[in-house]
């Protein structure tokens, strides 16, 4: 019989930790944690729950901390989740049962299995931004689930929102993270299956969480942006091409309209990440070499 650890890495985050925990009860047998030398009380309300917990820094690349929490689990499978996640019942019970699978019982499962064309089409899609994920073919390793996104009192369900899938669950002995960027894939070396039940972000339910977490992915954009080989081109990119294409594929083609206001917002100000990107890295690269 496998046994499951939930693994998360965190920082302050007291207004989250308790529901995200709660979740997965009855799932989880082994919680361990990773935080970043918290603030607030996110520590003590882990270790009510029995979390096995690691005390360290709060590095920029947050995933530096999440493959600690992968190499702490005692059990092979791992349910990586971020402390905003929660895990509906459904969902635990179909990650209890596929564990148990063999990769022939697996192959049927996701034979039979509602949306997986649109699963597997967003796959291809990740793929050809990101290269091959996995295997073609061997022993089922990691899976992707589908992310429902709550976005000021909504889960987004178009716009290409949704399903935004996201490796969780994984056998830790064939996945492991780079830890050199915020939007990386695991490496997994096997094959990659997918769970049809959602699991539910509560990414932004209010708009300064929101513009909270844009703010550090923006100052990665910049960071990026620092690495990248320039030309007269790059800042029309940035501030015009690459803003307006993300506005009008979101809105329109991946029809974000139909999530009404907030998909217009959403889309909008997701957008905006590429010129404030640039524009933290025109201010660093100022700062840093103009004005020394």
């Amino acid at each position: 019989m496998n046994k499951l650890t939930v693994a998360l890495a965190t920082y302050n985050e007291e207004s989250n930790i308790k529901d995200c925990l709660e979740s997965v009860m009855g799932l989880a047998d082994e919680i361990v944690i990773v935080d970043g030398n918290s603030t607030d009380k996110t520590v003590g309300i882990a270790r009510e729950f029995g979390a096995r917990i690691e005390l360290t820094d709060n590095p920029k690349i947050f995933h530096i901390n999440k493959q600690k929490a992968l190499d702490m689990s005692v059990n092979n499978w791992v349910l990586q989740l971020d402390a905003d996640e929660r895990v509906t019942k459904d969902l635990a019970h179909e990650i209890k049962k596929i564990i148990q699978l063999s990769d022939k019982e697996i192959d049927d499962y996701e034979a039979n299995m509602g949306g997986a064309k649109l699963f597997r089409r967003h796959q291809k899609l990740i793929e050809e931004r990101d290269g091959q994920i996995g295997k073609k073919d061997g022993r089922y390793v990691a899976f992707f689930i589908p992310r429902l996104n709550y976005f000021l009192g909504k889960y987004l369900r178009h716009g290409g929102v949704y399903p935004d899938g996201v490796i969780r669950l994984v056998d830790r002995r064939y996945a492991h993270l780079p830890c050199v960027d915020v939007h990386e894939q695991f490496v997994i070396d096997g094959r990659v299956g997918w769970l049809k039940n959602p699991l539910f972000h509560i990414d932004s339910p209010t708009f300064s969480r929101y513009w909270q977490r844009n703010n550090r992915y923006t100052a990665l954009i910049g960071d990026q942006i620092k690495n990248e080989k320039k030309n007269l081109l790059t800042p029309l990119r940035y501030l015009i091409f690459f803003p307006l294409r993300w506005f009008l594929l979101t809105s329109f083609r991946h029809k974000g309209i139909l999530d009404g206001w907030r998909g217009i917002l959403f889309a909008f100000f997701s957008s905006l990440r590429f010129p404030i990107g640039y524009m933290k890295y025109l201010k660093s690269f100022f700062s840093n070499t103009v004005l020394k």
